[in-house]
């Protein structure tokens, strides 16, 4: 009987893992120093983290490293799900940012827009990057079935 893609990771190597850690936690830093929820001296919020930014920064974070590690496969198969995996980084990054720290949010529709347009949309933002992520996760452990050692 096949496996459910996503329950395909519990069969996975210890390799895999020992990637997916790192990258977990490489996911977390590149998307939370620039969008602040990582305190740092580079960057600042207007507006306070909330419950849900921390959330979806935490689901993403863990997903992409999770797809991260997928592609130390061995596979002479096309990398597929790399369009879904930087759909979803790049979203996940409009989530969890601060709405008046995007600049080009902010030049299109103002400050007063930021916080009264986007600033509601960010949950949404969330789960279609969340979205984006399982799929390329699943597309990709879809393509790893049956090539599972890692270089």
């Amino acid at each position: 009987m096949m496996l459910e893609p996503i329950g395909q990771l519990r069969q996975l190597p210890a390799q895999y893992w020992l990637l997916a850690v790192p990258s977990t936690i490489g996911a977390a830093v590149l998307t939370g120093i620039p969008t602040a929820i990582v305190p740092n001296p580079l960057f600042t919020r207007m507006v306070p983290a909330g419950p849900l930014n921390y959330a979806f920064w935490a689901v993403t974070s863990v997903l992409l490293g999770l797809v991260a590690a997928t592609y130390f496969t061995k596979s002479h198969a096309p990398m597929i799900g790399e369009g879904k995996v930087a759909g979803g980084g790049i979203l996940s990054i409009l989530a969890v940012g601060c709405p008046v720290c995007n600049k080009i949010v902010v030049l299109i529709l103002g400050v007063s827009g930021a916080l009264t347009y986007f600033a509601p949309l960010q949950p949404l933002i969330g789960l279609i990057s969340v979205a984006l992520l399982v799929y390329a996760l699943r597309l990709r452990l879809r393509q790893m079935r049956g090539v599972c050692p890692v270089r």
